[in-house]
């Protein structure tokens, strides 16, 4: 079967082939900060045994809770949480150091998750309070313009809680956590427009948070903060729609359920594997492997060695190693990831890092 290699996907095999290539990859910490943390700090990964060098500040910005890179790699935008803005910061690529370039409003309070689109013309973002998302394009010397498309959700409780693009860029997903709702944009990357198309509506009270791609781009994972739930969703790109195909509780069967939330969802890079990370009281990441035929999730089991507050996770590129970030615990953990059945195993690594909640991984050049 022949097809054509999307952007997204171009860009995930070629990080792919330079992380294995090394023998280390720079690692950014998004943070809330406070009398103790002061921005975003880096630290590097040895992708030999997993273990990490002591994390120092790399540039100082207000509540940098999520980043995400310019795919040239020689820029990083923060949403600054605190200031209802997000910021453009410099790559220094030999010291890894930040310089802050300039910052937009996100034009809603509380602005919580951002990409940047395959192309490297605009930053997309969410915002939490009043529920809404943007668009700001990006200048071609990094910085980043008046924003060219704004969204306002409607309802009762609006809460946009993040946004993402699909492999062809032509449609973006908000997931509005207080609607029950993803919402979903016709995104044209050269004027930095969205435009409402439609929406998918998950099940009441599941509390829509983040959403991950399988790397084939025709399925998508959404985990309901809510009601501690990984729902599957099968994706037609033409239509720039989704369909429900399972729910799973994040929890283990024997487990009553007494409050908590799920934070992050993330696929593994074979896509064989799926994870959801569950908060308090229960701390714990949430194991799920895929059948390749039947495109049916199983749970694998539940990894809570050292989980406090999980936050946000992300793994390498190489997929052997997952890093969390524990925002109550004030460090960043190591498991490294079995390739034939998903689980985690501690590897006892962990590094302190001021109220920790984003990870991402950088080649080093």
């Amino acid at each position: 079967m022949s097809f054509r290699l999307s952007l997204a996907a171009f860009l995930c095999v070629a990080m792919l082939t330079s992380a294995q290539a090394q023998e280390k990859l720079r690692v950014y910490f998004g943070t809330y900060t406070d009398k103790v943390s002061k921005g975003i700090y880096q630290c590097e990964l040895n992708l030999d045994d997993g273990s990490l060098s002591e994390p120092t500040l790399a540039g100082e910005t207000s509540s940098p809770s999520f980043l995400a890179f310019h795919p040239n790699g020689k820029f990083l935008y923060a949403v600054n949480e605190n200031e209802v803005s997000v910021s453009a910061l410099a790559i220094d690529r030999k010291t890894g150091k930040l310089t802050v370039m300039n910052s937009q409003p996100s034009q809603g309070g509380a602005p919580c998750h951002l990409i940047v689109d395959p192309t490297g013309k605009n930053v997309l973002v969410a915002n939490y309070s009043g529920g809404s998302c943007i668009c700001i394009p990006i200048t071609a010397d990094g910085t980043l313009d008046k924003a060219s498309s704004f969204q306002q959700h409607v309802g009762k409780r609006k809460n946009g809680h993040s946004i993402h693009v699909d492999h062809a860029n032509r449609f973006a997903l908000c997931c509005d956590l207080g609607l029950d709702k993803v919402i979903i944009y016709a995104f044209d990357a050269d004027k930095g427009t969205l435009t409402p198309h439609g929406a998918f509506d998950t099940p009441q009270g599941a509390g829509p948070r983040h959403f991950a791609w399988h790397p084939d781009g025709r399925t998508a994972y959404i985990n309901g903060e809510s009601d501690l739930t990984i729902i599957a969703c099968d994706y037609d790109a033409n239509k720039g729609a989704l369909t429900q195909t399972q729910v799973l509780s994040t929890l283990p069967e024997d487990v009553e359920r007494k409050g908590g939330s799920t934070a992050e969802t993330v696929v593994h890079p074979s896509g064989r594997f799926v994870y959801v990370s569950n908060r308090d009281p229960y701390n714990s990441i949430a194991i799920f492997s895929l059948d390749q035929q039947t495109r049916q999730l199983t749970v694998v089991g539940h990894q809570s060695t050292g989980v406090r507050t999980p936050r946000n996770f992300a793994i390498e590129p190489t997929g052997r190693y997952m890093l969390v970030a524990n925002q109550s615990g004030g460090n960043v953990i190591v498991f490294r990831i079995d390739q034939s059945t998903g689980e985690l195993t501690p590897t006892r690594v962990s590094v302190k890092v001021p109220n920790p909640v984003c990870v991402r991984f950088m080649a080093i050049k």
